[in-house]
């Protein structure tokens, strides 16, 4: 496996550090996006630790062939800091790790930064009422630690007999290795995802033969991507209402698309129609048009967006197979339906384990309890973001903190707004901790799953990276309207936290800055 290439920006390098106010953990979307904030309010304690060589989290990560945005390049970027110059309507992954390189450069992040820093171990000092964080370059001391490692940033690799001794290259495709050219080659492709299907019209002319291991077809609709005209960026540029006029036309637009995900009609009938139309459109084979066609209901798994994966599958070299890869024998792979084929590469299009995070085994809080533990039975937070027994800890773009029919960024700066919030209380009040309540947790965790029951997500007969395996919780999604997140979990209130101050601890905050609104 590969390992993401490095870039810049650069950073000062790591080494011992003070007590900070706030540490967060990952530079991608949600770590630049609070680093951002917290600059901007003249919040100057807090460090940024990257594992990586370089920003950008997913989009650091994935370098495939056709690696883009599936939402509009105005709606996937902060609100605070919008780019009026995206050259397409979907934007694609080298711009918009440009884009966050920039909001570090221009957003004075670097002094903060800490590249190359893994977070080894973070624990929960009562006494000191901090957490102490063990890292790859030294160790660190917090008031408050900020999760923002992503729910996308680690590959799930199958368990297939084989996989192993595959004597040619095999890689994820978040590890797509720099440099290689599949002309003229045979290639395996396992899964029919978000990446794959952006992957697959980008290879599927070039090798010399495609297959694809499909275990479940998903439904694809329309993309309409086009590129901005230089006469449409220089008044995007001119004219900030007609940016945000965009902006707002496509999260409404979004937010149009989710009572189809309650199985509300006709809304749910007239979005399987725009798919089948594309199909109908782009596929004449009826065998293969029958191949193409879900066995769950419109919802139930991620909806894909591409206008060319279709007629890439009709090409004479690609080969569709109906179910999924199961062993290898040197470059002989074979599918659940007993055909096999000879290639030369396989390419891993197998998703990320986006609902048991990686960090959660490396978080202690209060008791000595893993947060991994606490998760054992799905990932629960109150308002998505803090998490009973764990206190001062804050995680973005956690517990259904995400979306199945909109912008991701919507969540985050959601987050970010409860977590200033939250920040402003403990400035105001000394050597209290913030430490939400059992009973919180388990209300609102309640309540997210009775919501979450009418949802196509549990009810439509799929099974997705939404759910969690082990208690079949949507634990990932907000079963709700973007809106209703904002609305619900936008602004902090200290009702739902234990009450009792820390003990030993009442110094003066000494931090100065800026009250957000």
């Amino acid at each position: 496996m590969t390992e993401p290439r490095e870039g810049p920006p650069s950073a000062l390098p790591a080494g011992p550090a003070p007590l900070v106010d706030v540490l967060i953990v990952g530079a991608g979307f949600a770590g630049i996006g609070m680093g951002l904030r917290l600059e901007r309010e003249g919040r100057h304690s807090f460090t940024i630790i990257e594992r990586a060589g370089s920003v950008g989290g997913t989009w650091r990560d994935n370098t495939y062939p056709g690696v883009a945005s599936d939402i509009p390049s105005h709606l996937y970027s902060f609100s605070f800091r919008q780019n009026p110059r995206w050259s397409t309507r979907f934007a694609a992954g080298p711009e918009i790790r440009a884009y966050l390189e920039q909001c570090v450069l221009k957003g004075g992040l670097l002094p903060h930064l800490r590249l190359n820093t893994e977070l080894l171990q973070a624990e929960w000092n009562q006494d000191e009422g901090c957490w102490e964080v063990e890292t790859t370059n030294g160790v660190y001391a917090a008031r408050s630690l900020v999760a923002a490692a992503g729910r996308l940033s680690e590959p799930k690799i199958p368990a297939i007999p084989g996989l192993d001794s595959f004597p040619g290259p095999l890689f994820h495709t978040s590890r797509w290795p720099e440099g290689i050219d599949l002309e003229g080659l045979r290639v395996g492709i396992t899964g029919t995802g978000a990446s794959a299907v952006q992957i697959i019209p980008q290879i599927a002319e070039k090798a010399a033969g495609l297959v694809v291991f499909q275990r479940s077809a998903p439904y694809v609709v329309p993309r309409l991507n086009r590129r901005y005209s230089v006469r449409e960026r220089e008044l995007f540029e001119s004219r900030p209402d007609l940016l945000e006029a965009s902006r707002d036309q496509a999260f409404r637009q979004a937010e149009a698309g989710f009572p189809s995900r309650l199985g509300t009609e006709p809304d749910l009938s007239d979005q399987r129609a725009r798919w089948r139309n594309h199909l109908d459109a782009q596929v004449e084979d009826p065998a293969l048009r029958l191949a193409l066609t879900p066995d769950y209901v419109f919802g139930c798994k991620r909806i894909l967006v591409s206008d060319d994966y279709y007629p890439a599958l009709t090409l004479p070299g690609v080969t569709l197979e109906t179910s999924a890869l199961v062993s290898i024998e040197g470059r002989r792979v074979a599918a659940r339906n007993g055909r096999s084929h000879d290639i030369d590469v396989l390419i891993l299009a197998t998703g990320f384990h986006s609902t048991q995070q990686p960090f959660a085994g490396r978080v202690t809080g209060r008791g000595r309890v893993l947060l991994a533990d606490h998760w054992s039975n799905g990932m629960t937070a109150f308002a998505s973001t803090v998490v009973s027994g764990f206190p001062n800890l804050f995680i973005i773009d956690g517990p259904n903190a995400s979306l199945g029919h909109n912008s991701a960024i919507h969540m985050i700066e959601t987050q970010i707004d409860y977590i200033l919030g939250a920040l402003d209380h403990l400035a105001r009040h000394p050597g209290t901790d913030l430490d939400v309540t059992a009973e919180a947790e388990a209300a609102y965790s309640r309540s997210v799953d009775e919501a979450a029951a009418r949802t196509v997500w549990l009810t439509g007969g799929c099974r997705s990276w939404y759910v969690d395996e082990r208690s079949n919780r949507l634990t990932l999604l907000w079963p709700g309207l973007a809106e209703s997140f904002r609305t619900q979990n936008g602004i902090f209130d200290p009702a739902p936290f234990d009450p009792a101050p820390a003990p030993g601890r009442g110094e003066a905050d000494t931090t100065t800055h800026t009250p957000h609104t």
